[in-house]
């Protein structure tokens, strides 16, 4: 299996909050609606918590400020990952979700890519 990362940063306009709810309950269901066409076999919503435990983490790493969220999706290959944008079904389905996307996400401050996970230690 294959992911898809997507590290996303609100728009500038957006509370945190605000964020948090439309990308739940707008672009959640989207994807959902959506998966078939584009062959998405899992997909997750990690959202960033306003909490005095992310500063202390950030500041004894130096980090940068935290992404607003993880997205993360799954598919069988990177295969079936490009086969599900090759039918008009799926290269419509890709359409609607950028679309959306732009709604809410800031996306020249927001980072994707596709990685293999390694899985280290299981729950």
């Amino acid at each position: 299996m294959i992911k898809l990362t997507f590290c996303v940063r609100r728009l500038p306009e957006l509370s945190l909050e605000e964020f948090h709810r439309y990308w739940l309950e707008k672009h959640g269901p989207l994807v959902r609606r959506h998966a078939r066409a584009l062959n998405i076999r899992r997909y997750v919503q990690l959202h960033t918590l306003e909490s005095p435990l992310n500063d202390a983490l950030r500041r004894s790493r130096d980090a940068m400020e935290p992404y607003d969220g993880v997205a993360e999706l799954w598919w069988d290959s990177a295969e079936e990952m490009a086969s599900g944008t090759r039918t008009p079904e799926g290269q419509e389905a890709a359409r609607e979700l950028l679309e959306d996307e732009r709604r809410f996400i800031d996306l020249a401050h927001s980072s994707l890519w596709v990685g293999q996970e390694h899985e280290i230690l299981a729950g």
